[in-house]
């Protein structure tokens, strides 16, 4: 494409077609991560398809941040294809993959794949064959898992063109599975678009609930049981705590929800936690909150923390991978052992009973966001990466 004077040697500017595969449809940190990775890419003048498993709520973000969006079924690796049976699934699902991934391929005709997680690795192989640059974006930190299947995981990023981690704790995890990966691998951390202005926490009154909000993913790698037992405490020392949750489950964890239900009907805690489920607007749901919750046992970067200090409120979080980067510990959150209840509930307790400590923390935490994890800052960079 030219741009200058008729019959004269103008600027040329290659516009490429990007293709993006993401794992899912759903609207969490990951899925809200790739929404800002389009906008990078369009306003660096890209053309940018995105192919996911299944329709949800992200393809209208998608499609309203520039991409087209192709819905075509394929596996995800899950803990449900680690048996017998559940491989034997998988192989059957990965026969149908190539036949429609031949034909994604054709009808788009990508010059780039950009694979954002390391749970689709047939992309890479697709990308591959096809003899395309392919660029793997990395948002886990398999760190809890044994070393076989972290390997398998880390293994097809050996294809990669180049790899992009989400933290330095990401890239940590990847360099000590294969150490050849240090080469090619970079650290671009997440981007998050701050509310269009900030809403006055409020003054508690003595004898007000202390809100909790907790937004995630209802899972034991983010902690909400733990988040449970702690609100469980801060009750036995007398304060009117309420925890409110915001999140769904993977298919397959619907158990885990059960035991929470179960516990939460117990008679220490009966009323006093809230299942709201999936919330497509976060934001109102943090500035509800007096405290912050983030009690992750695993989180590779951790958007939500990140959220809650540009929203200025006070937040708790575990000193755990991703989430030690974006904290630090009494200035712009507290930190506390991960699945330590004890300890979390002690880091609420803090905050309930110095509202200075609380608002300093806040506003402290907010200045820092902005200026570390800003959107604009991450579009121009994960943008280089992709297209460098």
């Amino acid at each position: 494409m030219t741009f200058g004077p008729g019959g004269g040697g103008g600027i040329r500017l290659r516009i490429m077609r990007l293709l993006v595969a993401h794992p899912s449809p759903d609207v969490y940190g990951s899925d809200l991560q790739l929404v800002e990775t389009v906008r990078g890419m369009r306003q660096a003048g890209q053309l940018v398809t995105v192919v996911v498993p299944a329709r949800g709520p992200l393809i209208p973000l998608l499609e309203a941040a520039g991409a087209s969006v192709e819905v075509v079924p394929f596996p995800v690796l899950r803990k449900a294809y680690l048996s017998p049976t559940g491989l034997l699934r998988l192989v059957a699902a990965l026969a149908v993959f190539w036949v429609r991934a031949a034909r994604l391929w054709r009808r788009v005709r990508p010059s780039r794949l950009l694979v954002n997680t390391v749970t689709i690795p047939w992309w890479v192989v697709v990308a591959r064959a096809a003899r395309v640059p392919v660029v793997c974006h990395v948002h886990e930190a398999e760190d809890d898992q044994p070393k076989p299947v972290r390997l398998a995981l880390t293994a097809p990023l050996l294809l990669a063109t180049r790899v992009v981690a989400n933290s330095r704790a990401s890239r940590d995890v990847l360099v000590r599975t294969l150490a050849r990966l240090a080469r090619r691998t970079s650290v671009v951390y997440n981007g998050v678009p701050g509310p269009e202005s900030i809403v006055p926490a409020r003054t508690r009154a003595p004898h007000d609930p202390l809100r909790l909000v907790l937004v995630g993913r209802l899972s034991p790698r983010k902690g909400t049981d733990v988040a449970l037992e702690a609100l469980a405490e801060v009750r036995r020392q007398g304060i009117d705590a309420r925890l409110t949750l915001c999140g769904s489950v993977f298919v397959g964890y619907e158990w885990f929800e059960e035991e929470l239900r179960a516990r939460a009907a117990e008679a220490d805690l009966e009323g006093s936690v809230d299942f709201r489920g999936y919330v497509a607007e976060p934001a109102r749901e943090l500035e509800q909150a007096d405290v912050v919750l983030v009690p992750s046992r695993v989180e590779p970067f951790g958007n939500v923390a990140v959220e809650a200090l540009l929203a200025e409120r006070p937040l708790v979080a575990s000193r755990v991978q991703g989430l030690a980067e974006i904290v630090t510990d009494g200035e712009t959150g507290l930190l506390v052992t991960p699945a330590d209840r004890a300890e979390l509930a002690a880091a609420i307790l803090r905050l309930a009973a110095d509202p200075a400590l609380a608002t300093e923390i806040a506003s402290t935490g907010r200045k820092s966001a902005g200026e570390r994890f800003g959107a604009e800052r991450y579009r121009d960079q994960i943008a280089a990466e992709v297209l460098g």
